[in-house]
């Protein structure tokens, strides 16, 4: 570790520091208000699938890092169980997979805007009802709104205790990549976060 210090000293430790603060365009609050966002978009794949994708632009939610509201979210979307959107489809032989989140990366999350999309793999019977499966996959959404979390702290731990068991439990990465992580990290999040912030659930509140 000394040595390693020493290297970095000598080869960083001339680059200026302007003292200049980060970037921000917290400012631009509506950079998706336009109708031309407002459509339905038929995309020919080169591949012989059928995927629905419905993306909606929220305000920015880098900020609530040690929440992961659209990680709890995406959680509840993805579930695959009984009672959830992909069991239902799957039922009526519309879907084969569904997935959604927001991959916390700098176009999906910034400080303008954040995007969560739903994505659902359709069976060729699904492509025929696609109306039918957005449908269904807003009236989740509603569902889940008019409920509240207030009533899933439970959920919430217990997606806390997945992340935490991923965490100390997952593989060595390449030293490189995780450097080049940790460099991003930095951007985002408190000096005691740097090394967790992108991966645990710290704070319960439901309100966010």
């Amino acid at each position: 570790l000394d040595t390693l210090e020493k290297w970095v000293t000598e080869i960083f430790s001339e680059i200026p520091n302007n003292g200049l603060p980060k970037p921000s365009f917290g400012h631009l609050t509506q950079p998706f208000d336009t109708p031309e966002f407002h459509k339905l978009y038929r995309v020919v794949p080169i591949r012989k699938v059928h995927s629905l994708t419905i993306t909606w632009a929220l305000p920015p939610q880098e900020q609530y890092y040690r929440v992961k509201p659209l990680h709890y979210i995406s959680w509840l979307v993805g579930h695959e169980g009984k009672g959830s959107v992909l069991s239902f489809l799957r039922k009526r032989f519309w879907a084969l997979a569904l997935y959604g989140g927001n991959g916390e990366t700098g176009f999906e999350q910034n400080s303008t805007y954040s995007i969560f999309s739903i994505s659902v793999t359709l069976t060729d019977e699904g492509y025929k009802h696609f109306y039918e499966v957005a449908h269904v996959v807003f009236q989740y959404v509603k569902m889940l709104q008019k409920r509240g979390p207030d009533q899933r702290q439970v959920i919430w731990e217990e997606i806390q205790k997945i992340e935490a068991n991923e965490f100390h439990y997952q593989e060595q990465t390449d030293p490189v990549d995780y450097v080049e992580n940790l460099c991003e990290n930095m951007q985002l999040f408190q000096k005691e976060d740097f090394l967790t912030g992108d991966q645990l659930l710290f704070e319960y509140k439901p309100e966010v």
